[in-house]
């Protein structure tokens, strides 16, 4: 199944034939591409701002870091993979592989949530300008970024209260890259601390059950 993760250097053949006109680099291509995803995210969302909030997840957004608001809602029947992340963590490089599982299953229906929060560690400082900057220049992230959010504790996002009080204590971050895994039916699905590789058996295999529309099956042990 990971051979289907697409490499980084998608970015440059995304644009036309991938060939650099006069003055042009292949950077420049790479940036231009990820810039007219961005703008389509975009314009998807605001097509859909009037989305009625839903049950389960459905009932939240987020306020976009270069959108105007991310309604949960309006991904009802898609499953939905929401990441705590920040840009000066050891384990801020997963931006990269968020990156190939969001293009390798994006087509099959997954949406992918970054939600930057400066909860741990003080390591997501920036302002959204800077954070935007940060993950597409260094990493090419295309999927749909919130603004910096408040993840754990009595302030956390109501998000993140739902998803503690449907999954227990696996659904609270304890640090960044913790992710949650939300059915196509708006149910909290899973959750997965931060050591699990966005590409690792154990959560592709929890996306693609979510895609089939099935239930997931018990850990081992």
């Amino acid at each position: 199944m990971l051979s289907r993760l697409i490499p980084f250097t998608f970015l440059a053949a995304a644009c036309g034939d991938g060939a650099a006109g006069p003055g042009q680099t292949s950077d420049d291509i790479a940036t231009t591409s990820v810039m007219e995803a961005i703008a389509e995210q975009r314009s998807k969302l605001e097509a859909d701002v009037q989305t009625q909030s839903g049950d389960g997840a459905y009932a939240f957004s987020f306020a976009g870091l270069v959108h105007e608001q991310i309604n949960l809602a309006a991904f009802e029947g898609r499953p939905i993979l929401v990441v705590n992340t920040a840009s000066k963590c050891g384990f801020t490089p997963q931006y990269a592989v968020l990156q190939e599982t969001y293009e390798a299953y994006k087509e099959q229906g997954l949406v992918l949530i970054g939600v930057p929060s400066n909860d741990f560690g003080s390591q997501e400082p920036g302002s959204a300008d800077e954070i935007e900057t940060f993950c597409r220049l260094n990493y090419g992230v295309t999927f749909l970024m919130a603004a910096k959010s408040v993840v754990q504790g009595a302030e956390s996002h109501p998000f993140y209260a739902w998803a503690k009080a449907e999954l227990g204590d696996d659904a609270v971050p304890r640090w960044n890259f913790h992710k949650i895994l939300i059915d196509a039916e708006g149910r909290a699905m899973a959750a997965f601390p931060s050591s699990v590789r966005p590409t690792s058996q154990r959560l592709t295999s929890a996306i693609e059950t979510a895609l089939t529309g099935t239930d997931l099956p018990p850990e081992n042990g």
